[in-house]
């Protein structure tokens, strides 16, 4: 068989020479049917072998037989019924190529996003050191709460404390308002605090319907075992786990957060391989087709009310932050967000804290601390000055007038002031001197 180099050269002589067919194959020592069929050729010679029979060619009716009644039948299942005791590559191989003739093409929708449609939102829990105070640790506790913009493919998240209900949408409402708009529709996956699917049926919580009643949109509510539905988000979790964690060291929650932050600006601003452009191009599209946001904020974070104990601490989240105590035994307003705990009494602010992600701990302000213990000094010291004042000692026939026992007082004599004989004064006996 003739080479390709030789093939080529045979063309230059002819062409670019313009040398004879009997000198070029004298040249290279070939014959003159192959430099005629060399110059007459389009395009270079190629070793095409033979085809030969395969075993399944036997069998090839039998399976047209089958897959023209069941064209979904297994190949496992069409060996078994044609007794095929053979290699099952090669039959499976064959029933892949004949399946398409009897199944209709079943050609793949591409998802599209209309301009403020919907957001993917999800909870991904980095496998990274983040400290937390009282020598407690983060990894893998502390969820990011992310969203991704179905249009324009923005990013945008941050590390919260927990996933209760409270820190999910105080988490979720900060990222909407440093977006600055409201997608249409939020799709979370099957998150206890958003809702879950009860049987045909998604039941959303109520805290969910008060965030979403107050923002005027959509909740989606991702069926189980569909991780294709929030694929933009999940995308996203995986890049952040190969281009943002890898060589990275943070000290707090807080310096995550500005690393994230930081990070993120320059991640919208890349070429999206789907999208053939940047995410910060097509956010202002984006951000104008979405809803304003609200003219009153969705109520999140913790709120509740009680009558503060003798020990002055209120719990928010597993953790107890100390109150001042001269609002013991009164009704107070404890409120509570992702940086700061704050109490409030007949609207007079009676504490406030940094909020604390490590868990079960006590948090003491000192001047807290300095008040109740000047409280505690004053109440002893009124109890002594109560225990040392003079106490009024009654006369012992008070006592015998209020039980009638009383009876006029005997004259110097012996006789009382009518002429009888007074008794005997009481605690001596009769006729003692």
């Amino acid at each position: 068989m003739l080479r390709v180099e030789d093939w080529a050269e045979i063309r230059r002589l002819h062409r670019a020479e313009g040398m004879p067919i009997k000198a070029i194959a004298r040249l290279l020592g070939v014959s003159k049917n192959t430099v005629k069929a060399a110059v007459a050729s389009n395009g270079p010679p190629k070793y095409e072998r033979t085809p030969r029979g395969s075993i399944v060619d036997v069998v090839e009716p039998r399976l047209h037989e089958l897959l023209k009644v069941w064209p979904e039948m297994p190949a496992t299942v069409i060996a078994e019924r044609i007794g095929w005791t053979r290699s099952m590559t090669v039959l499976k191989n064959r029933v892949r190529e004949l399946r398409h003739v009897y199944l209709p093409p079943d050609p793949a929708s591409r998802t599209s996003y209309a301009p403020g449609e919907l957001a993917q939102c999800d909870l991904w829990f980095p496998d990274v050191d983040i400290p937390l105070s009282a020598g407690q640790n983060g990894r893998g506790t502390g969820p990011v709460i992310t969203m991704v913009q179905g249009y324009s493919r923005w990013i945008s998240g941050r590390l919260i404390p927990s996933r209760q209900t409270e820190d999910l949408f105080a988490g979720q409402w900060a990222l909407i308002h440093e977006l600055g708009a409201v997608p249409k529709a939020l799709v979370w996956d099957g998150e206890s605090a958003v809702g879950r699917w009860r049987g045909r049926r998604c039941e959303l919580t109520q805290a969910t319907q008060a965030f979403r009643g107050t923002l005027g949109i959509k909740m989606v509510l991702c069926k189980p075992g569909d991780p294709e539905a929030k694929g933009l988000v999940e995308r996203a979790h995986r890049y952040f786990e190969t281009s943002f964690l890898p060589g990275r060291i943070f000290t707090s929650p807080d310096d995550f957060n500005a690393q994230f932050a930081q990070w993120l600006t320059k991640a919208n601003t890349r070429i999206h391989r789907r999208l053939d452009c940047r995410p910060s191009e097509r956010i202002e599209l984006d951000r104008e087709a979405m809803l304003a946001l609200p003219p009153v904020a969705p109520t999140t974070g913790w709120h509740f009310t009680q009558r503060l104990p003798r020990d002055y601490y209120v719990r928010v989240a597993s953790n107890d932050y100390s109150v001042h105590p001269a609002a013991v035994g009164r009704r107070i307003e404890v409120f509570g967000d992702l940086e700061r705990v704050w109490v409030t009494c007949e609207g007079t602010l009676v504490a406030e804290h940094a909020r604390c992600w490590a868990r079960h701990q006590s948090l003491t302000d000192p001047v807290h601390a300095r008040a109740a213990e000047a409280l505690r000094r004053e109440r002893t010291n009124l109890h002594m000055e109560r225990a040392e004042m003079d106490v009024e000692r009654r006369a012992l026939t008070d006592y015998d007038r209020a039980l009638g026992l009383a009876l006029a007082s005997p004259s110097p004599s012996g006789h009382t002031e009518d002429g009888s004989q007074g008794l005997p004064e009481p605690g001596f006996s009769e006729g003692v001197a």
